[in-house]
């Protein structure tokens, strides 16, 4: 790759803004005061980009007007490829209620030459894509970039958590480098290509339904957790490259199709709208936690959150536990034990996870799903009902992060055998908790 041309990349400031951009050396190409004249400036075509239905109310309406070289319905005809490792057949292997932990995924050998898309695999999901209901949890390891090819989900929005190795993103509104310790959110229908210098790996979150949101701030007030700011999207660039061979990969209704163009799909001048891919880095958090007793529920840790139907229940949480400071008194510490209604995935970008500080490792996982009991191991607890209470920071030089959802997940048949990374040690962790209160002299 050239490292060059991502250098002193800009950026748009705003979480889900009506933003406009223009290629500097192209100055108003954008049309003045209408979407569609008659010509465009420049000779472009227009496009638009629908993100939710045209007669959705307007605080959720999302679309964004291209103003492109070329339109992108001038391709051959899309034909079906393998999956790879992509799938979503939730119905593969028989259910495991267990509490499942993995180890760090492996990333390709140098015998290899793995890119992005190649390099997905499915852990978990539910729901189906044809009817925009549901989620899927997936995985990249990757060692090449990818050249001369895009790719395109039809079916949902990415989330995207590098932790390993930094991602340079080209999209058709722009460029974003997004390394560990940041994640981006690519949305349904937006093409893109990923170009690394290292080998590469980290956590993808895709949601069928609906777009992700800032959660609601309520008795916080109006200020708080992710600050809308702090969110960038990039801004237009575009490469005119003709007479290749460019390959763009969609993802259909859980399936890969292959079709192919003589021309860069990155060919958009100028654009503006409310629907555009975006970064945000993790950093930027400000952590809400108590200061008086007990342990606050992880909700007050979410980023983002794709809403369901029923009330203050997510299709899907992103949710981090950042380094800060622990100041509760009297009070047990770490997570608590928990049954919960909602499933949890969890992966650790860096550091040592607190509850778990063995065995759950960067670049692995671990998942419990609807209502199977976890929490703290032997060590862990021990020391929380034992230390002195002083405010300590806590997670310090650590990123852990939860996909939170409702939906019951059914883990794949390479997540739970053909990747040979399941710990089937995992539930040992408990096995050593005691009855103290047998102990007692009562």
């Amino acid at each position: 790759m050239n490292k060059t041309e991502w250098v002193d990349l800009k950026y748009l400031s705003g979480f889900g803004n009506e933003f406009a951009s223009e290629t500097p050396s192209y100055p108003n190409a954008l049309p003045k005061g209408k979407n569609t004249p008659q010509k465009a400036p420049y000779n472009l075509y227009m496009e638009q980009l629908s993100g939710t239905a045209f007669t959705a109310p307007r605080e959720t309406n999302k679309r964004s007007w291209l103003y492109r070289i070329l339109p992108s319905v001038k391709h051959y005809p899309f034909k079906k490829i393998e999956n790879g490792l992509i799938t979503h057949n939730w119905n593969e292997e028989e259910p495991n209620p267990n509490q499942l932990r993995w180890k760090p995924f492996d990333l390709p050998s140098n015998e290899q030459q793995i890119d992005f898309v190649q390099g997905l695999a499915t852990i978990c999901g539910a729901g189906d894509a044809r009817l925009r209901h549901g989620i899927a949890i997936h995985v990249y390891s990757c060692n090449v970039s990818m050249i001369d090819k895009a790719f395109c989900n039809s079916d949902g929005d990415f989330l995207i958590v590098p932790q390993k190795g930094t991602l340079f993103i080209k999209t058709e509104f722009g460029k974003m480098c997004v390394a560990p310790n940041e994640i981006c959110v690519i949305q349904n229908g937006m093409r893109f290509s990923v170009e690394i210098e290292e080998a590469s790996r980290g956590y993808i979150l895709e949601v069928f339904d609906n777009h992700f949101v800032l959660p609601y701030l309520g008795p916080i007030g109006a200020n708080g957790l992710a600050n809308p700011r702090d969110f960038q999207t990039p801004v237009a660039w575009f490469e005119n490259v003709k007479g290749i061979h460019f390959k763009i990969i969609l993802k259909f209704q859980g399936n890969l199709f292959e079709s192919h163009q003589d021309h860069s799909c990155f060919n958009v001048v100028a654009w503006h709208g409310n629907y555009s891919p975006y970064k945000y880095n993790l950093e930027n958090f400000m952590t809400i936690n108590t200061v008086s007793f007990d342990h606050a529920d992880p909700s007050i840790f979410t980023v983002l959150t794709c809403p369901s139907l029923k009330p203050g229940t997510a299709i899907a949480d992103f949710v981090i536990f950042p380094p800060r400071w622990s100041v509760a008194e009297n009070t047990f510490r770490p997570p608590y034990y928990h049954r919960n209604c909602m499933s949890e995935f969890m992966g650790l970008i860096k550091g040592n996870y607190e509850a778990k500080k063995e065995g759950f490792q960067p670049g692995g996982a671990s998942l419990h799903n609807l209502m199977i009991p976890h929490g703290p191991d032997f060590d862990c607890y021990n020391n929380a009902v034992n230390e002195e209470l002083k405010p300590v920071r806590v997670a310090e030089g650590t990123m852990s992060f939860m996909f939170e959802t409702c939906f019951g997940l059914a883990v794949t048949k390479w997540a739970n055998k053909t990747c040979e990374k399941l710990d089937n040690e995992y539930y040992k962790c408990w096995q050593t908790l005691e009855d103290n209160f047998s102990k007692l002299n009562v």
